[in-house]
């Protein structure tokens, strides 16, 4: 294979963004591909040869679509760190180790990566272009194919609610007629072993008019005030302690810097509960189960048509068997559900408190790892000059960013 500066002319005039990052060669190949834009934990190497494998995994060149992706010359990256500049916090070690041992392609398509300090949702794959160098393609998705799904599945979603409604109330009417109905006869009877099956029309009236309530969702307004993403899920976190398996396991990866959102605390830990109660079923059975908390601070992100400048991103991670194929198109709408014993009304009712603060949520789900998002905009606050900051950040009241 050629060295970089022969395809120097070639990359400067591509629209997709190139790195080119230094391979170390020698017994450290398969920690370096680990390192690889952060995807390691262990390495098995001393202390001493993985700092020296890290400074060695180097930026050596940016074409122009690559500085203009990162916001930086060349001149400012070349040289440093790899992981300094852009991070996959979800590539295991064994992905990218593996483009070295096989000297085979690795493409991860829809990706969260963190460059720069924001999330950037893209394409992304590493090659090797000579016997020294990778090359990393990053193709940022394009934002107005995912906005435009987000609309269709919220109107869509919103249709087949109505319609729940619509059924939901024309099946109350009739239900308030039944227990009427029993409780006079129950008055009428004077045997107590007819007074009973009258009980049993009233408790079944009353567990129906539940249902019918639940398919409706939420239905009073929220109340916002200043919420830390990081106490509603603290909070849940707390709630679910006395169910969750000791198997199980919750890996914290927060960013403290997320500023404090306009929301309704209660409805958020509604929302956040049900989402983290479907990860505890789907984890149940696997080996290792894992839950990862992840939050982050995404910039210029469009929810429907409005562009917002910052929102609060709360990541909820398993490494379950992933959601069916059969019903993740449907995952939202009222009564579907992937378990037995589901009500296939949480996600639905999660759905809507998140559409109440103005927030969209997204999930992805391949064996192995399913992930749910919720986008939450950060209100930006009008100060007496006319200028605009964010709710402010409590940085103090936010666990570690890593536990």
């Amino acid at each position: 294979m050629k060295p970089i500066a022969t395809y120097r002319d070639i990359l400067e005039q591509l629209a997709t963004a190139v790195v080119v990052v230094a391979r170390p060669s020698g017994r450290g190949g398969s920690f370096a591909g680990a390192k690889l834009l952060g995807g390691a934990k262990e390495s098995g190497t001393s202390p001493s040869e993985d700092a020296s494998l890290a400074e060695a995994f180097c930026i050596t060149y940016l074409n122009q679509a690559a500085q203009s992706l990162f916001g930086h010359s060349d001149g400012a990256l070349v040289g440093r760190r790899i992981e300094e500049v852009l991070r996959d916090p979800n590539a295991t070690p064994q992905e990218l180790a593996g483009v070295l041992e096989t000297g085979q392609a690795f493409t991860k398509r829809a990706a969260n990566l963190v460059l720069g300090g924001s999330t950037v949702r893209l394409d992304y794959s590493i090659a090797p272009l000579s016997d020294n160098e990778h090359q990393l393609e990053l193709k940022p998705q394009d934002p107005l194919l995912r906005i435009d799904h987000d609309e269709r599945q919220v109107s869509l979603q919103e249709t087949t609610r109505k319609l729940a409604r619509g059924l939901a109330h024309e099946v109350k009417n009739p239900l308030g007629g039944i227990r009427g109905a029993a409780q006079l006869l129950a008055r009428q009877l004077g045997n107590e072993e007819q007074r009973e099956y009258t009980s049993v029309i009233i408790e079944e009236t009353d567990r129906l008019r539940s249902l019918v309530d639940r398919i409706l969702g939420p239905s009073d307004e929220p109340h916002f005030d200043a919420v830390n993403v990081h106490d509603v899920i603290e909070r849940v976190v707390r709630l679910l302690e006395a169910e969750r398996p000791a198997e199980v396991t919750f890996k914290r990866d927060y960013d403290p810097s997320v500023p404090e959102v306009e929301g309704d605390l209660g409805k958020l830990v509604q929302a956040t509960l049900n989402v983290l109660k479907n990860a505890f079923a789907a984890v149940v059975e696997v080996p290792e189960p894992t839950i990862v908390l992840q939050t982050r601070s995404v910039r210029q992100f469009t929810i429907g048509s409005v562009r917002h400048r910052l929102v609060a991103n709360m990541n909820f991670i398993d490494n379950g068997p992933g959601i069916p194929a059969d019903i993740e198109g449907r995952l939202f709408y009222p009564m579907i559900s992937g378990r037995p014993d589901g009500s296939g009304l949480g996600l639905a009712i999660t759905q809507t408190i998140v559409g109440q603060h103005n927030g969209v949520i997204e999930h992805e789900s391949q064996p192995g790892r399913t992930a749910f998002s919720f986008y939450l905009p950060v209100k930006q606050v009008q100060g007496p000059n006319g200028s605009t900051r964010q709710l402010p950040k409590r940085t103090a009241d936010a666990p570690a960013r890593r536990a």
